[in-house]
């Protein structure tokens, strides 16, 4: 018997209100602060991703789905979503349109990565990013309207956490500094960190294991913002005084990094308050020379991904109602051939008209048609047999109060338009 490769699932149709939900929150959130809808192709070159998110990185190493097409290239299907928008970004010339550029997504992405609560392999991500200006208040507003679709989604209880990682003037004080206190501790980290120390330093800071000394070293650690250069401790103060005068709850985390290589300076997650860095459903940061690393102009970019999933996950936890839409707001019940004609015939009037119509099950009697209704909880029923053809009308039933009329055949389109 086949099932869904592990790490996926179906999404039935039960839970589709929730995406509906989320991404119509999200569309609308994007037209609102003025961010476009733009789709990257679900595979990319593999070298896309060694070169933005990073040869160090547990994706680029452990979870990219990577092979060779059948032209002999080597593919990776998309992991994330800023490096593909800043290839598009790059080879369509948007550096020419006034900037920034704002744009925003909602995608597939694909990570082997070990499955969990709100984490897949295929999983899907609403996304924006703001490319072509360096200016503080840019990062705010891409916060901003985080910050604001978790709350229009009725999501509460979340903390924003902020850190800034400098820059390449400036991190590599930084990356001394940290070097040497973990050189000092390394026999005391795990193997991931030992790994991480040689490959990518600034990673080991991302560590969440407790069966080493791993966050006892984290804690003592010397911090990003004390190492700053002038630029970036400027536009770390800025951030920081635009992030109050919005009025989001905000916690400074000296050990907030996230996991690829671009980012530069601001960093940022949204978090639940009681439960912290494992159940972040929003992260984002500042990427300042990726454009560049990938062929363009230099051009500072700044921007966010939240997984759908994992919001969904919280929606359900928080037990936040969604609408659920019935399926038919009309059902036709028929008795006889005849009846059964004039049911499959109006059921494509009423779906002309813009109705949601219909036909019960054939061969079954009037009873069990209207129970096929009352399971599918139908709002209205109409009743056709020999007697109504004679007539010609029809019953209409509303299944909610038990109340029942009869309308002529040639009114009951128009009839049911105004119901």
């Amino acid at each position: 018997m086949y099932k869904a490769p592990r790490g996926t699932t179906d999404i039935l149709p039960a839970d589709q209100p929730y995406w509906r939900y989320v991404q119509t929150k999200a569309a609308k959130i994007s037209q609102r602060f003025g961010y476009s809808r733009i789709d990257t192709p679900v595979f990319e070159d593999a070298n896309l991703y060694v070169r933005s998110v990073g040869e160090g990185t547990d994706i680029v190493e452990k979870e990219t789905y990577t092979f060779k097409d059948k032209g002999g290239d080597m593919i990776s299907l998309r992991p994330e979503g800023t490096a593909g928008v800043c290839r598009a970004y790059v080879e369509h010339g948007m550096v020419s349109l006034p900037q920034p550029v704002r744009l925003a997504y909602m995608e597939s992405f694909f990570r082997y990565e070990r499955p969990q609560a709100g984490r897949f392999r295929q999983f899907h991500q609403f996304g924006v990013e703001a490319i072509g200006d360096a200016d503080a208040s840019i990062d705010a507003e891409v916060i901003d309207l985080g910050w604001r679709f978790i709350q229009d989604l009725g999501l509460g209880n979340m903390t924003l956490v902020l850190n800034s990682i400098g820059d390449k003037e400036c991190r590599p004080v930084y990356l001394k500094a940290l070097r040497g206190h973990y050189a000092a501790n390394l026999g005391r980290v795990c193997p991931d960190c030992k790994m991480r120390f040689e490959k990518n330093l600034l990673r080991v800071l991302d560590c969440k294991r407790t069966d080493f000394a791993c966050q006892e070293v984290i804690n003592d650690a010397p911090k990003a913002t004390e190492h700053l250069c002038a630029p970036c401790k400027e536009h770390w103060e800025q951030l920081n005084s635009y992030i109050n005068a919005l009025g989001i709850p905000m916690v400074i985390n000296h050990n907030l990094v996230r996991g690829l290589d671009y980012y530069t300076r601001s960093v940022f997650e949204i978090q639940p308050q009681e439960e912290g860095a494992q159940s972040t459903i929003l992260a984002g940061g500042r990427y300042d020379g990726l454009i560049e690393e990938l062929g363009g102009k230099p051009t500072p970019g700044v921007g966010f991904a939240t997984g759908i999933e994992r919001i969904i996950l919280n929606l359900k936890r928080q037990n936040i109602s969604v609408e659920s839409p019935r399926t038919y707001k009309v059902m036709i019940a028929h008795l006889g051939k005849a009846a059964d004609l004039e049911a499959v015939a109006l059921a494509s009037e009423l779906r002309k008209a813009g109705v949601s119509a219909a036909v019960a099950s054939g061969g079954k009697s009037l009873k069990a048609q209207m129970r096929q209704m009352s399971a599918l909880e139908t709002p209205t029923a109409i009743i056709i047999g020999d007697n109504e053809l004679a007539q010609k009308s029809v019953v209409v039933r509303d299944m909610t109060k038990a109340t029942q009329q009869t309308i002529p055949m040639a009114d009951i389109v128009s009839f049911i338009k105004n119901l």
